[in-house]
C-alpha cells in the first residue's frame, strides 16, 4: 500500500463503538489489527491527539490518518504445494488445505499460507494487509478447508475487500454436525462476540451486544449420529458457523472448542473420530475486480472430509 494521508470528520458521535471498529467500517480493506497499531504508533490521532483504540467518536472531531510507505518485508517466501482454482493477473484462489494457517501470529512461522504465496507469485501479492499479510483479502481457520481468494495488487484488494464488507461475495461451506438437525433448513439470526472469560473462543452475545451475524442452512444427508448440511453465512464473523451450530445444539463434528462432549458421544456410538472440525468452504461467487464479470469458484471436499462421510453414512462404514 502506498504512503497516504486522510482526514476525516466525524459527523455524528457513536458512543457505542470503539474508534478502531469505526475506522474499520470506512477501510474494510485494512485489517482492525493493522489499524489498531497505528492507533498506538501516532499514526491516527483524533484532533491532532495520541488517542487509544478504545476512543469513541464524537461529533465534530477531526481523525487524521496516516498509512506509512510498507515496511521491508521479512516473511520468507517457502515452497508448500498450493491447490490453485484460479490465477490471473489481479487474484488468485486456491482450495486451502486443512492444517494450513493463512498468516503467522507472531511472524516466527514459516510454515502459512502467507510463506507459500510469497513463493509462488514471486512477490505479486498486494501490500494493504501489512507486512505479515501481503494478499489477503479474508482468512479462513486453520482447520478450515476449501476456498480462499487472494489478491495479487492493491487494486484488487481493495475491491475485494469492499465486497466482502459491503456482503456481495455468496459463501457457501459444507459441514458435518454433531447429532440429527431436526429442521431440513433454517437461519440462524445471533450476534456473536468474543468470551467474556475466554478471549480465543467466540459466543453468542446471549444477553445482548455482540456483532450481528446470520447463518442459513439446509440439510444435504442425515448420517449416523449426524448431519451433511450446506451453510452459507452472510456475514464473516470469527467462527460463525462452528458458533452458530454449537448455539443450536449441533455443534460440528471434529471441533475441538466446541463440541467435546458430542464428539466424545459420537465416537462412542460410532467409532468415528477426527483430529478437526469437519467445515469446508465449498463455493465463493464475486465479482472479478477488474472487469466485472461474476465468478463462482467450487473447491473439492478434502479426502478426510469425504471419508467422514462414508464413515458415517446410514449404510455403516465402508472398505
Amino acid at each position: 500500500m502506498d504512503e497516504r494521508r486522510e482526514t476525516i470528520e466525524v459527523e455524528a458521535s457513536r458512543p457505542d463503538q470503539r474508534l478502531d471498529a469505526w475506522l474499520s467500517e470506512r477501510y474494510p480493506e485494512v485489517s482492525r489489527g493493522h489499524l489498531q497499531r497505528l492507533i498506538k504508533e501516532g499514526e491516527i490521532r483524533v484532533d491532532d491527539r495520541p488517542v487509544k483504540p478504545t476512543h469513541r467518536p464524537a461529533e465534530g472531531e477531526t481523525i487524521s490518518v496516516h498509512f506509512p510507505p510498507p515496511r521491508k518485508l521479512n516473511v520468507k517466501a517457502v515452497a508448500i504445494p498450493l491447490d490453485i482454482l484460479h490465477e490471473d493477473e489481479d487474484l488468485i484462489v486456491i482450495n486451502k488445505q486443512p492444517g494450513l494457517i493463512v498468516h503467522a501470529a507472531s511472524g516466527d512461522e514459516e510454515d502459512t499460507l502467507v510463506n507459500a504465496l510469497l513463493h509462488h507469485c514471486e512477490g505479486e501479492l498486494s501490500g494493504i494487509g501489512g507486512v505479515a499479510r501481503p494478499g489477503i483479502v479474508h482468512r479462513l481457520d486453520k482447520d478450515t478447508s476449501g476456498c480462499m481468494v487472494c489478491a495479487k495488487n492493491d487494486a484488487a484488494h481493495l475491491d475485494l475487500g469492499r465486497q466482502f464488507h459491503d456482503r456481495e461475495v455468496e459463501k457457501f461451506y459444507y459441514a458435518i454436525a454433531c447429532g440429527e438437525v431436526t429442521k431440513a433448513q433454517g437461519e440462524i439470526n445471533a450476534p456473536i462476540m468474543r468470551h467474556p472469560n475466554h478471549r480465543q473462543v467466540m459466543a453468542v452475545a446471549e444477553g445482548g451486544g455482540g456483532r450481528s451475524a446470520r447463518t442459513s442452512y439446509r440439510v444435504l444427508r442425515r448420517l449416523r449420529g449426524a448431519t451433511w448440511v450446506e451453510a452459507q453465512i452472510h456475514t464473516g464473523r470469527t467462527h460463525q458457523i462452528r458458533v452458530h451450530f454449537k448455539h443450536i445444539g449441533f455443534p460440528l463434528v471434529g471441533d475441538p472448542i466446541y463440541a467435546k462432549k458430542q464428539n466424545k458421544k459420537l465416537r462412542e456410538e460410532t467409532g468415528f473420530s477426527t483430529n478437526r472440525q469437519m467445515l469446508h468452504s465449498a463455493s465463493l461467487t464475486l465479482r472479478h475486480p477488474r472487469h466485472g464479470e461474476i465468478m463462482t469458484f467450487k473447491a473439492p471436499s478434502p479426502e478426510d472430509f469425504c471419508e467422514a462421510l462414508e464413515r458415517l453414512d446410514l449404510s455403516g462404514p465402508r472398505g
